[in-house]
């Protein structure tokens, strides 16, 4: 039976730091403490073999005997036992091609008694490298910026070498000892956390629970700037996105040397690490780590309406730029200079704090992991959700989660860019046009697979109620492979599930965290500090009416391409495999040539040509797009006869498309009240099926592929 008592929702995660960044032995001595009593958050093997934990504090130079501060940098690197020599050797001249010197290496001394035989039998070799700057003026955050391009220069090398090195932590400011064990026997596996001379203002800790990819040191956590505790359920989202915007990626800091940094995320990665990556990227680009988590986890700000114009502004501007990493997070992060806990905009993972007098702040996933005098704190509280706490040693403040934002918001005039860069569709067009007549309305359904039940028991519902109809649980019809009756492509693609998140989203509950808007357009760099000459289409309604497939018409002018889908059927089967490859490379063409909105339409079926599967049609161009470097500078809509159910929609968004048009179904419902009412029975349905993954908000879904295909061949 269920034991409340023993409930846990996986991993254990917090930090400790004084605002006045003062180094002593108490702050590592107070994590090691947290991270201990948060083992039974963690998880291990019969063997005792445990799933990570670890440390992140800034460098102990006293320890080391190397400083002075940020003048010397440190690099934690787990090597290949039996290839050490050679992995050293592609370290220092990766290091020394970017003008930096190597001062010398440590071996870490480790206690391997402390293993369980899983861990131990895959513990690699742990090395120090002391780094000396490059030449020129002092500068700690380009500093940063320099080591950072060593790692992504070290691992492309590794990779290519076939060498097994990872990277714990290169930084000036901070150094990560974690290892495939339990919180309690951390300081007995490094030497170095028993020292009385280790001294740190900061430290992040985190025990891991392994969820979506197996044990193993490198997952260990924490990574390079945070530890995390919950799920990235929109990770596929977020790294088709990143890969998409890679060619776009641009920032004076770096000049050519951006392209050393792809690809940003680490295919291998757990959900974490690639949180980890896109963080990294966004903080050695220039921002701070505060900004760069308000974009990566918005708060729930779309229907707030009492929000800090100056913060709804700023959130307005680089939503445009990037979705959210959406899903259960409680997150710890630190540069060296900040620290801080920030949680999701849900808050599904807990997070607690406690300050003292003297300004000692500590974080975590529960209660009492450290022992503090009640009568030295000063307050007591916990995260809400979408909020943060910050500590700034280098101003000796502590910020609470408004004060923190509000301070970020107001950095750069972003009301004034937002309304340069997003705008409205226009609502002010009617332009419905004619209706088909009824044999031609009729003839068309067939063509694009509509059956009388789809009609009677899926439409009509959907358009006298304004929901999508209720079935039974159980279904005993085929699947679509197995099937006597010819099938759907939708039907051949099943939703995913989340199946670790605890609990999934209520949509009708949880409404203010939901959003289905969507934004449409040539994007910018997600490096850029300021904004470009595009604008982008903010819709409301991802599932367009007539009259709004027509303003987004007008709208889009000459920057607007249409493209067909259909093809020749007499031709036979080859026949489709060559129309795809037409509209895919129109489709590439069409954006090389300026297309900011690229909208692919089966409207031009008819007797002799067949609709290509808008499914089909809209993967293939996604897909096509991303490959050419393209995808990131266009729209993408589609205007689809054969989608007039939830799941239809749900399959163009998750394969790509930004926006459905349903232009067949809205013309079997004239009226304008039946089709308001349809639509809103499709995005209700929308909202049902992403709260059924833990995601809160279309963008983080949309080219997702949350998607399990059954019975299609892989060329599909």
């Amino acid at each position: 039976m269920l034991d409340p008592w023993r409930e846990r929702d996986a991993c254990g995660v917090g930090f400790v730091a004084r605002a006045d960044g003062e180094r002593t032995r108490d702050i590592l001595s107070l994590a090691l403490t947290a991270v201990a009593r948060l083992a039974h958050r963690g998880a291990a093997s019969n063997d005792k073999s445990g799933d990570g934990a670890g440390v992140l504090t800034q460098i102990p130079h006293r320890l080391l005997g190397v400083g002075p501060v940020e003048r010397v940098a440190l690099g934690m690197f787990f090597l290949p036992p039996n290839g050490v020599d050679e992995a050293v050797d592609l370290i220092e001249s990766a290091l020394v091609s970017l003008g930096m010197s190597v001062l010398g290496w440590r071996v870490v001394p480790v206690d391997a008694g402390v293993l369980g035989p899983l861990a131990a039998a895959s513990q690699p070799a742990i090395r120090q490298v002391f780094v000396g700057p490059p030449s020129g003026p002092a500068n700690a955050q380009a500093w940063e910026r320099r080591l950072y391009l060593a790692r992504r220069v070290i691992e492309r090398r590794a990779a290519n070498a076939g060498l097994e090195i990872f990277v714990c932590s290169l930084s000036c400011r901070t150094v990560v000892y974690k290892a495939l064990l339990v919180g309690t026997e951390l300081p007995g596996f490094y030497a170095d956390l028993r020292s009385p001379l280790f001294e740190t203002g900061i430290a992040v800790f985190h025990q891991r629970y392994s969820t979506n990819t197996l044990p193993s040191w490198p997952l260990a956590q924490p990574f390079r700037l945070l530890a995390h505790n919950g799920e990235i359920n929109t990770l596929w989202g977020n790294r088709n996105a990143m890969l998409a915007r890679e060619p776009a990626l641009a920032a004076p800091v770096w000049e050519k040397d951006v392209e050393k940094l792809k690809p940003v995320i680490w295919a291998d990665g757990s959900d974490s690490a690639s949180l980890d990556n896109a963080l990294e990227l966004l903080v050695r680009s220039g921002r701070d780590p505060v900004h760069a988590l308000m974009m990566l986890l918005p708060e729930a700000w779309e229907r707030i309406p009492e929000m800090d114009p100056a913060l709804r502004s700023f959130y307005e501007y680089h939503a445009g730029l990037m979705e959210p990493w959406d899903g259960p997070a409680a997150i710890a992060f630190s540069d060296g200079v900040v620290a801080g806990s920030a949680l999701d905009r849900n808050g599904l993972r807990p997070c607690r704090y406690k300050v003292t007098r003297d300004n000692v702040v500590v974080a975590a996933s529960e209660v009492g992991v450290v022992d503090f005098d009640p009568a030295d704190v000063v307050e007591s509280g916990r995260l809400g959700p979408g909020e943060v706490l910050v500590v700034d040693t280098l101003r000796n403040v502590v910020l609470r989660s408004a004060d923190a934002k509000i301070e970020v918001a107001q950095r750069c005039p972003y009301r004034r860019w937002s309304s340069r860069v997003v705008r409205e569709l226009p609502t002010d067009v009617s332009a419905i046009g004619p209706a088909l007549p009824a044999d031609e309305l009729t003839a068309r359904q067939h063509a694009f697979g509509y059956s009388h039940e789809d009609l009677k028991f899926v439409m009509a519902p959907m358009a006298s109620e304004g929901k999508d109809a209720i079935w039974s649980m159980g279904d005993d019809t085929p699947i679509a492979p197995l099937s006597r009756v010819p099938q759907s492509l939708y039907a051949y693609v099943r939703q995913r599930f989340a199946q670790v998140t605890n609990p999934a989203i209520d949509p009708l509950r949880e409404e203010l965290v939901m959003s289905l808007v969507m934004y449409l357009g040539r994007r910018g760099s997600l490096l850029a500090q300021r904004p470009g000459g595009r604008t982008l289409l903010r819709i409301e309604h991802p599932v367009l009416l007539a009259e709004e497939m027509a303003a987004l018409r007008r709208a889009g002018g000459s920057e607007l391409a249409t493209l067909s889908a259909v093809w020749e059927a007499a031709a036979g089967p080859d026949e489709l495999a060559r129309a795809l490859e037409t509209l895919s490379r129109d489709a590439v063409t069409a954006v090389r040539r300026g297309a900011t909105l690229l909208v692919i339409s089966d409207r031009d079926a008819d007797k002799s040509r067949a609709p290509i599967p808008m499914l089909l049609a809209i993967g293939a161009v996604h897909q096509s797009l991303v490959h050419a470097r393209q995808r990131v500078r266009v729209g993408l809509v589609a205007e689809a006869g054969d989608a007039w159910d939830v799941h239809h929609f749900a399959a163009l968004f998750g394969y790509g498309a930004e926006a459905v048009h349903p232009w067949l179904a809205l013309q079997y419902l004239r009226d304008d009240a039946s089709a308001s009412r349809f639509r809103a029975a499709a995005e209700k349905g929308l909202l049902k099926i992403l709260s059924k993954m833990g995601i809160s908000t279309l963008q983080s879904y949309s080219g997702a592929q949350i998607f399990e295909a059954i019975g299609l061949g892989r060329e599909v």
